[in-house]
């Protein structure tokens, strides 16, 4: 009912005045109508009747058992499931409880939370807007687990929908209604149907249709379905993006003569940064360099408040797939204006560091500038010149640009050293598109000297915006790496113990002991499981506003500056950096400073929604690739034991996969988690983790990137120092009852491609640091 104090005069209202009412009110009972007009007897009686006229006029609509609501009117908050996303993105909603033909409501979200996908159930805010009914996010209240991606699979007799995702096993029921235009293979999201059934298979309705199985591009679609992944834009977003106007000197310093150049891989179609350096002539820097760091200046287009600012904070960052990227900013922006083209004027926000002959900084300043590139070189390429075959690119700058560049680095190297981060070697591989769509190669990245100078360069770049925010007393989003839980050392010592490294387990984990033990490893049979086994017990890098320091990078302060056209944090520390040193109207706003524990939050949540969405689809294209390769043997390390079976790493592609524990043979499988081995419990012999094997592929499955191996080594002799095997005996060897081969007692089986709890995962170098 109305909250208005004022009664109005008693008596039956007119038809008017009671729509008025129900309009205002959002939705009542007919008692509660009656005793706000102050009806009895007869009136009441009268009430009914007009009631019944004005649903027949279709002026009134059911709400729920008993009330009643203005027809085509919302109440004033609601329960709503998200129903249809148009062609620009735009997701809408429908009352739960309302008729089919109810009113659809534009869903307005809240950029503080995470975004919502089809099929999610909301509690929104409903009012009209200029354009139609709007619905404004309070809160999920089931995050899509509703929600089934999804491929048709038909028979004579009935359509299934059969997930995609490789840890469920419930196939959906179509209703013969919706099945007719599917075809066999089709990719789709449906919804799984709340009922009172007890037996049988869930009921589902279809959502969307979004390809087909066999596409080339599915393994990105169901990624980006999976992990709700925003794709496009809006056509206010696009439209804001194409009228921004080419940068001017006005407020800019002119650094178009210092001849920057950028080094990226040779398919970037976006270059964030551009790097020159130079001999510093200051007598009193002997032997020192100046290095510049130019970074394409994107909150000089992207401000707060607008349409571009809030779509690319819901989205958070871009996310790259094998064959397309979803970018954080639409391309007019992100391959056009803001990106650092060769031999164009570029808006950039650059710092001048200046290192002495050891690679201390000894100072930095910001500018806000005009600068354009004089060179665009790929890793290889750069390498190469190096490395003495030059090109009519490299050739002309290798004295002036080139040359200065890596000595540079040298010198940075020492302080690099000296500081002793994190020396974790991570094995990348790279998925080659073909023309048609389908899988080229699959191949080990190289690390270059060319990469590893980028990465400096970039790193140091970071620290200095860190550092002047700080110094200026503004707050910003830190990028923190706590140092490894004492939990993580323990399991560490455990593991190394069982080698022959001793790791006292009341050491500190700190860089230089963690290198101390990589480098003591580096030629030897384990050194491979010891660069997993300490990148397992690393902690998870975060955005947030409060400073731990960076463990990995052992430093005191660290924010990410240098790639603002794919990633939001970096654009608000720009705007911190413009609002620090009054370099522009456009910087860091008092809102968005009481909001940086939410935005913090909300970066971290979509970086690694992004990272899942990426491992998942490499897992499908692995997986596609290799189908043709069933029945063939492969070489790989063991990275995972668990008690239901070994996870394999290949050696050629970097395919994951499972050995399940009913493989192994004929005896019972323990898991020994302090050794992480699967130990024979009759014989004692060993499957461990870091050991080098043979397996036959046996199944590939494209739809979930699941891959099931066969054993084809033989397990390690008993370990002499571990106690003897007792036949028989079931009790448990690590956290889980014994498991015996193909006739293995209870429990679910494995299923195919499953990830071990606390499993390795792939850093992209120099991106997510």
């Amino acid at each position: 009912m109305t909250k208005s104090s004022k009664r109005p005069p008693a008596g039956l209202p007119d038809k008017d005045t009671l729509v008025a009412f129900l309009r205002e009110a959002g939705s009542a009972e007919k008692t509660d109508i009656a005793r706000h007009f102050g009806l009895k007897g007869g009136d009441r009686r009268a009430l009914r009747e007009m009631i019944r006229e004005l649903e027949a006029e279709g002026r009134l609509g059911k709400r729920g058992r008993k009330g009643f609501s203005e027809a085509g009117a919302l109440p004033p908050v609601g329960v709503a499931d998200v129903i249809e996303r148009d062609g620009d993105g735009e997701l809408y909603v429908r009352l739960v409880e309302a008729s089919p033909d109810a009113p659809h409501a534009l869903l307005i979200p809240d950029k503080t939370k995470a975004a919502p996908g089809l099929g999610d159930r909301l509690l929104v805010k409903f009012q009209r807007g200029a354009d139609g009914w709007e619905a404004r996010l309070i809160k999920k209240l089931d995050v899509g687990t509703n929600r089934v991606l999804g491929v048709i699979r038909k028979s004579a007799r009935e359509t299934r929908v059969e997930p995609v995702d490789r840890r469920s096993k419930d196939m959906l029921l179509v209703p013969q209604a919706q099945s007719g235009d599917l075809r066999d293979g089709d990719l789709v999201l449906a919804a799984i149907e709340k009922g009172d059934q007890r037996y049988g298979p869930k009921r589902g309705k279809i959502l969307e249709h979004i390809g087909k199985e066999d596409d080339p591009r599915a393994a990105s679609l169901i990624a980006i379905y999976t992990h709700s992944i925003p794709t496009g834009f809006s056509e206010a977003v696009e439209r804001e993006a194409e009228d921004q106007e080419l940068p001017t000197l006005k407020g800019r310093e002119d650094l178009r003569d210092v001849p920057f150049i950028t080094i990226d891989p040779a398919d970037a179609r976006d270059h964030d940064d551009a790097v020159y350096a130079v001999r510093d002539e200051d007598p009193r820097n002997e032997g020192g360099w100046i290095v510049w760091v130019a970074i394409a200046d994107v909150a000089a287009y992207v401000r707060p408040g607008s349409q571009l600012d809030r779509e690319a904070r819901e989205k958070g960052n871009s996310t790259y797939f094998p064959d397309r990227v979803e970018p954080m900013l639409p391309e007019v922006l992100s391959n056009g204006l803001c990106s650092l083209k060769e031999g164009e004027n570029r808006a950039c926000l650059a710092v001048r560091m200046v290192f002495d002959k050891d690679g201390r900084k000894t100072g930095h300043r910001f500018v806000r500038g005009l600068m354009r590139s004089h060179a665009k070189l790929s890793y290889e390429q750069a390498q190469a010149a190096i490395d003495g075959q030059t090109d009519d690119a490299t050739g002309p700058i290798m004295e002036a640009i080139l040359y200065p560049l890596w000595n540079a680095y040298h010198a940075m190297l020492k302080g690099r050293l000296k500081r002793s981060p994190l020396q974790i070697e991570s094995a990348e591989r790279r998925i080659r598109m073909a023309p048609d769509g389908g899988i080229a190669s699959i191949e080990k990245r190289t690390s270059l000297e060319a990469h590893r100078l980028i990465e400096e360069m970039m790193i140091q770049a970071n620290v200095c915006a860190a550092e002047t925010l700080e110094q200026k007393k503004t707050p910003l989003i830190y990028r923190i790496h706590d140092a490894p839980s004492q939990e993580k050392i323990f399991n560490l010592a455990d593991f190394l113990h069982t080698i022959g490294k001793p790791w006292n387990k009341g050491e500190p984990g700190t860089t230089k002991r963690f290198n101390k033990l990589l480098d003591e490893t580096r030629d030897t049979e384990h050194a491979d499981v010891v660069n997993e086994v300490v990148l397992r017990t690393q902690m998870q890098a975060i955005y947030s506003p409060e400073n731990v320091g960076h463990f990995g990078l052992n430093l005191d302060r660290y924010a990410h500056f240098t790639s603002p056209i794919r990633r939001y944090s970096d654009l608000i520390v720009h705007r911190g950096l413009i609002r620090a040193l009054n370099l522009g109207k456009d910087g860091l706003t008092d809102r968005e400073i009481a909001e940086l524990p939410a935005i913090a939050e909300q970066v971290t949540t979509t970086e690694r929604r992004s990272m899942a969405a990426e491992r998942d689809a490499m897992d499908r294209y692995i997986a596609a690739y290799l189908e043709e390769h069933i029945g063939a043997t492969f070489a790989g390390r063991i990275t995972g034991v668990t008690r239901f079976g070994l996870f394999i790493r290949l050696e050629d592609t970097g395919a994951d996969g499972l050995v399940p524990v009913s493989t192994l043979g004929s005896e019972y499988f323990t898991h020994d988690d302090r050794a992480h081995a699967l130990v024979g419990e009759r014989t004692g012999k060993r499957f461990t983790l870091g050991r080098m094997v043979e397996v036959k592929l046996r199944e590939a499955t494209p739809v979930t990137g699941g891959l099931v191996f066969e054993m084809l080594s033989e397990p390690e002799p008993r370990d002499p120092n571990a106690p003897a095997p007792r036949y028989g005996i079931r009790g448990r060897g690590g956290d889980g009852p014994a498991m015996r081969g193909k006739n293995r007692p209870g429990g679910p089986k494995p299923r195919n491609g499953s990830r071990p709890s606390g499993g390795l995962k792939g850093v992209r170098k120099g991106k997510r640091k």
